[in-house]
C-alpha cells in the first residue's frame, strides 16, 4: 500500500481537491474516500463533500488489488472488434459475466483475465473493463474497456445515452402496436429472483417495435432501452401479457417444445470511440438457436429486411 501526502493550496470539497491533484476519475476518488483511504490533518475522512481549507494536509493511500483465483477457461468468445482501447464481443448464452460466490463455472471475467485485460482501481478492487451488464442467458454485443480512462468515458456515454443497444427478442404473442413502456422497476417483494413493476422502484423506460410475425403466432420484436434495470425488457413485456420464448421466470409457457434459453439478443451496439471521437456501430450476429427458429417459422427475406442495421434504429423514431 502506497501512502502519499500533499498540502491544500485552494479550499473546497475534498473530492474536487483530490481530482485537481491526481489524474484519477471522480468515481474512483469517491470510492477511495468512502473506503477510508483518505485523511485530513491525520483524521480519516469518508465523505466526498468534506470541505478542506488552504494549508490542510491530505494523505491518501492506494491499495493493490487482491488477485483472485482464476477458473480455468475452456471456451472462447467471438470478438467483433478490438483495438488498443476497447473490445466488442458477441456473448454466448449461458456465460455469466461477473464472478460471484454462487457461480462455480468460469465467467467472462475469467476469459478476460486470461487475455490480460484487467483494470485495477486505486481503492483496491479489480475491474475488468465491463461497462454494461447482460444476463447469463441473454446473448449479444458487449463492450469492454481496456484501460481506466476508456472505461470512464464509455460509462459517461452509457449515462448520457450516446451509447446504447438495440435488442431482438422472440415473444409468445404479437404486440398490438409499437409501444413505449415507462414504469418503475424494483425487486419483486414475493420472489427475490424476479424484478417487477413496483411503486417506488427505479425509473425504467423501454421502447418496443413489431418486426415480423411467424406462422405460429410468435413475433420477432426489437427493443431499445432508455434505462438499464435488471431484467428490464422481460419485466416490461410481462406488463403487456407478453413473454420472451424460453423465459419461464416471467411466465412463458411452451405450447410445443422445451426452449433451452431466453431468446433475447443484444443485436446492435452504437457508441462514440473514446479516443478518436468516431461514431461506431457493431452488429452481433444471431446465434444458431435463434437463427434456426427464424428459419423454421418466419419468412427469411422479410427478417433480413427488418433487422437491417442501417434502418433498424429508424423504426423507433415514430413511437
Amino acid at each position: 500500500m502506497n501512502s502519499n501526502t500533499f498540502t491544500v493550496s485552494r479550499k473546497g470539497r475534498i473530492d474536487k481537491v483530490l481530482a485537481e491533484n491526481l489524474d484519477v476519475s471522480r468515481n474512483q476518488l469517491e470510492k477511495l474516500i468512502k473506503d477510508g483511504l483518505v485523511s485530513v490533518n491525520g483524521k480519516k475522512i469518508t465523505k466526498p463533500s468534506f470541505k478542506v481549507e488552504e494549508g490542510d494536509e491530505i494523505a491518501y493511500e492506494f491499495k493493490e488489488a487482491e488477485k483472485r483465483e482464476v477458473a480455468p477457461v475452456d471456451f472462447d468468445v467471438e470478438v467483433i472488434y478490438e483495438d488498443d482501447y476497447l473490445m466488442v464481443i458477441n456473448k454466448p448464452a449461458g456465460l455469466v459475466v461477473h464472478p460471484a460466490p454462487s457461480v462455480k463455472e468460469p465467467t467472462l471475467v475469467d476469459w478476460l483475465i486470461q487475455r490480460g485485460i484487467s483494470l485495477s482501481t486505486i481503492s483496491g478492487e479489480e475491474r475488468h473493463g465491463i461497462v454494461h451488464r447482460i444476463d447469463k442467458e441473454t446473448t449479444g454485443a458487449l463492450v469492454i474497456a481496456k484501460d481506466n480512462k476508456t472505461h470512464e468515458k464509455l460509462s459517461e456515454q452509457l449515462q448520457d445515452k450516446s451509447m446504447g443497444r438495440y435488442y431482438l427478442a422472440l415473444i409468445d404473442y404479437p404486440l398490438k402496436e409499437d409501444i413505449v413502456i415507462d414504469k418503475p422497476i424494483g425487486r419483486n417483494p414475493n420472489n427475490r429472483l424476479k424484478m417487477d413493476v413496483v411503486p417506488h422502484g427505479k425509473e425504467a423506460k423501454t421502447a418496443f417495435v413489431k418486426l415480423a410475425q411467424s406462422s405460429c403466432d410468435t413475433e420477432l420484436i426489437a427493443a431499445k432501452l432508455f434505462t438499464g434495470r435488471t431484467h428490464q425488457i422481460r419485466v416490461h413485456l410481462a406488463t403487456l401479457g407478453r413473454h420472451i420464448l424460453g423465459d419461464e421466470l416471467y411466465g412463458f409457457k411452451s405450447k410445443r417444445d422445451k426452449i433451452a434459453r431466453v431468446k433475447l439478443h443484444a443485436y446492435l451496439l452504437y457508441l462514440t470511440h473514446p479516443t478518436t471521437g468516431e461514431k461506431m456501430e457493431f452488429v452481433a450476429p444471431l446465434f444458431e438457436d435463434m437463427q434456426a427458429y427464424l428459419a423454421k417459422y418466419f419468412d427469411e427475406s422479410e427478417i433480413n429486411e427488418k433487422i437491417d442495421p442501417r434502418t433498424l434504429g429508424d423504426r423507433f423514431n415514430s413511437i
